[in-house]
């Protein structure tokens, strides 16, 4: 019996990728950064020169083409999208030691992304770090960690130090980010306080305000395309349109990307009444912590929601996966680097949002089929 894999046309891969371009060139313009910047902590302010590496775009599929969900920039399963790409790549969550090989074409490509991260930050002084962390809040408990000892053996077959790490075991402060004294020049930062405002990451924050240390992804690739008010600006014409926006780039994005409005602009007895349509994300969850489907939502606690803090977005449903005897919710997650595709996977699973800890949750990998002609 053949691995299970989703299937995914060629025309849906090609509108997501599009997409992906469109909004990334889309922040590159002095208009966005301004028409955002009301809704942006001081840590945005800082333009480091580099981007993110494993940037995700995660997609519903529909009838009528791939609909945008939400944007990450710590996405994770970028090894697992490979899986797609590279049929030799080990298969399974836990990438058995020695069966890295940086030669490798998709694996190089991968590592690329840090190198191009490390010479943008460094003005092109140094193209590979010497010491990397990879950062995140407890990480040994976190359901990814074994992609994160995968991408420490990678990273270490390409001759890069990687330590995986919680940032209790760093000092950090205005002159750098240091691991048992050794300075630390890069972080690939898979902790999910997007803005550095915690206690615990002042001191990052203060080194990467002074440029000490190259942070990738960090705050200003969050807040120019993964803060979930984003989408609000994507899917409101007029909005794009006082952006400078042509009315086909307009039609194209308002065609993907589902309509989202901040709960405190709508009438709350409208927003009640269309319930059933709408899915409720708080600004600031990740992991779709938060998430509550307007179908399943009681009176109650649609009344304790804060409409400052509350995204309506129009339901898209998930598409569906046969996976054994269970059929399982599905969803695409895209990922890039600038402008280019990494990968694809598929993240399927049980329940209202997306829950890895169900068994037979996880990534799939995708296959791109060939489109039949009309008959």
């Amino acid at each position: 019996m053949p691995d299970p894999c989703v299937t995914v046309s060629p025309g849906a891969l090609r509108a997501m990728i599009r997409l992906a371009r469109a909004l990334r060139g889309l922040s590159l313009t002095p208009g966005w950064r301004e028409a955002i910047r009301a809704e942006t902590p001081a840590s945005f302010l800082t333009d480091p020169g580099n981007e993110a590496v494993m940037m995700g775009y995660d997609f519903h599929l529909t009838p009528n083409g791939p609909r945008l969900i939400e944007v990450n920039t710590n996405a994770g399963g970028g090894l697992m999208a490979h899986r797609a790409l590279a049929p030799d790549f080990p298969p399974g969550p836990e990438f058995p030691e020695g069966s890295f090989d940086p030669g490798q074409r998709h694996q190089r490509e991968l590592l690329a992304t840090f190198g191009e991260e490390m010479a943008l930050f460094s003005g092109g002084a140094i193209l590979k770090p010497s010491l990397l962390v990879i950062l995140d809040e407890a990480p040994e408990e976190q359901f990814l960690y074994p992609e994160m000892r995968a991408f420490a053996a990678l990273l270490t077959a390409w001759g890069c130090e990687t330590v995986i790490a919680d940032p209790a075991a760093l000092e950090m402060n205005e002159t750098g980010v240091f691991l048992q004294s050794r300075r630390v020049e890069m972080i690939y930062n898979r902790h999910c306080d997007f803005y550095l405002e915690s206690a615990a990451l002042a001191g990052l924050a203060a080194a990467w305000r002074n440029r000490r240390v190259c942070l990738s992804p960090n705050p200003r690739q969050y807040g120019l395309l993964a803060d979930k008010r984003r989408m609000i600006l994507w899917s409101d014409a007029e909005a794009l349109a006082n952006l400078g926006l042509s009315a086909p780039a307009i039609a194209f994005l308002t065609r993907h990307v589902p309509k989202t409005r901040l709960l405190a602009t709508l009438d709350p007895a409208q927003a009640w009444r269309e319930r059933n349509q709408s899915v409720f994300k708080p600004i600031v969850g990740f992991g779709s912590k938060g998430v509550l489907l307007g179908a399943k939502i009681s009176r109650v606690r649609f009344n304790e929601l804060d409409p400052a803090t509350t995204l309506v977005q129009q339901f898209i449903p998930p598409s569906l996966t046969r996976v054994g005897e269970t059929t399982l919710k599905t969803d695409i997650r895209l990922f890039f680097y600038r402008d280019r595709p990494l990968g694809v996977a598929a993240r399927v699973y049980q329940g209202q949002v997306t829950n890895f800890r169900l068994p037979g949750n996880g990534f799939l990998s995708v296959r791109v089929m060939r489109e039949l002609a009309a008959p």
